[in-house]
């Protein structure tokens, strides 16, 4: 039998990211990458909440790296984002939405199916990324289900 290979996720649409939860959390799955089903969810619901309720203020040196970065890479990375549809594995994230391995706790899982219906339903403003700058909601919400196929493609299910 062969070892399971990343799955090419693409999703259109909330329910779809949802879907894949039920499939992900009913069936089981293999753990390609370094975070589990928990972790993933933590590391989610962190970055799908911030474009709705406010990014975390970064201390003054990170916030002047996150302007210049913004000014010099930050709105052409984000159209090839939204343009490809994809994001490169081992990109870099802020210390906080990385949880440990020992993140066991299920209710992670409903947290994060909360937020999703949040986002899906969302029709406030959204806060400008200290990266990619302002955005309207179409794109944020693109964003954050390109962002979720990124991670959930590492999760493989039985």
């Amino acid at each position: 039998m062969s070892e399971p290979q990343r799955r090419d996720l693409a999703f259109h649409s909330f329910d779809e990211v949802l879907a894949d939860l039920d499939q992900l959390e009913s069936s089981g799955y293999y753990q390609l990458g370094k975070w589990n089903l928990v972790q993933l969810c933590l590391h989610l619901n962190d970055w799908m909440r911030f474009p709705m309720d406010g990014f975390p203020k970064q201390i003054l040196p990170i916030r002047v790296l996150l302007y210049l970065m913004k000014l010099m890479f930050g709105k052409s990375q984000f159209h090839k984002i939204l343009q490809s549809g994809s994001m490169k594995a081992g990109m870099p994230t802020m210390p906080e939405t990385v949880h440990p391995a020992n993140s066991a706790d299920r209710k992670a899982i409903v947290d994060f199916r909360q937020t999703v219906c949040r986002m899906r339903d969302h029709r406030g403003a959204i806060h400008p990324s200290p990266l990619f700058g302002e955005m309207d909601l179409d794109a944020a919400q693109r964003l954050q289900l390109i962002h979720c196929a990124h991670h959930l493609s590492f999760l493989v299910p039985k």
